[in-house]
């Protein structure tokens, strides 16, 4: 086993900044597509807004039956 020299140091820093880019780069790829979905799916639904009326339910006094006498 040879001792390396600061040559070999120099090129294991070198490959390990690489290897830290390249994940950088996935997670920022990663992060980037998450975002789009979720700004896509939210797009597609649809808003209170747009409906020509909202949510309607009855009163309560209207689900009962008339009372008989």
């Amino acid at each position: 086993m040879t001792p390396q020299g600061p040559e070999g140091y120099e090129m294991f820093e070198y490959e390990m900044h690489q290897l830290r880019a390249a994940e950088l780069t996935r997670e920022a790829d990663r992060r980037r597509l998450v975002r789009e979905a979720r700004r896509v799916r939210t797009a597609a639904r649809p808003s209170a807004r747009d409906e020509a009326e909202g949510r309607v339910s009855a009163p309560a006094w209207k689900a009962r039956p008339a009372r008989t006498t």
